[in-house]
This record gives C-alpha cells, sequence and structure tokens, in this order.
C-alpha cells in the first residue's frame, strides 16, 4: 500500500545505522531529462581518491522540493544564527583543508 501525503502524517522509521548521518564535505549533481543524481563526497587529507559516500536519485519535481525546502530552513537558521558565510569564490585547496602552509 501506497502512503498519500493527503491522508495525513507518514510514519517514517529511521534504523541506527541510517541516523548516525554520513559526513559530506562535497557534493556533485549530475541530471537526465528525467532525475537528478546527487553524490556526496568527504575529501580529508592524505586521502588520494575520494570516494562517493552516498547518491541520492530525485526526480525533478523533488529535486525542486528539496531546493525550496533548503531555501526554508537555511533563512530559518540564518534568521536565529546569522548569516551562513558563503563565498563565491572556487575552494582552491581541494585535497587539504586551508591554504598552503608555510615551511621553517
Amino acid at each position: 500500500m501506497q502512503n498519500d501525503p493527503q491522508d495525513g502524517p507518514v510514519n517514517i522509521e529511521l534504523n541506527e545505522d541510517v541516523a548516525e548521518g554520513i559526513y559530506s564535505n562535497l557534493a556533485i549533481i549530475t541530471h537526465s531529462n528525467s532525475e537528478f543524481i546527487v553524490d556526496f563526497i568527504k575529501i580529508m587529507p592524505g586521502v588520494p581518491k575520494p570516494k562517493v559516500k552516498s547518491r541520492i536519485v530525485l526526480t525533478p519535481q523533488h529535486a525542486k522540493r528539496l531546493m525550496k525546502a533548503l531555501k526554508d530552513n537555511i533563512a530559518r537558521f540564518e534568521s536565529v544564527n546569522g548569516l551562513i558565510n558563503d563565498t563565491d569564490a572556487p575552494n582552491n585547496y581541494p585535497m587539504h583543508f586551508g591554504p598552503p602552509q608555510g615551511q621553517a
């Protein structure tokens, strides 16, 4: 039986493994005419080839709903915590965190 959102709240199960979450500091988004694919990646220093940690496949409609939900939640977060510092400059340091360190 399929849940219809108009029927009321959906009873969702969250098991312990999924509840722990997966850390990601990079997302790559691709799309076709029928779906959006979001690959979540964790890049860490000293790891020569980062791997995709999770992949989410969405319909275009769900991708748009996710975008709206993120926009709304970011606005609520910023109203309480202040603006999130986001620069449009690309990250020139993909394999380590921060600019090159001086050497002695």
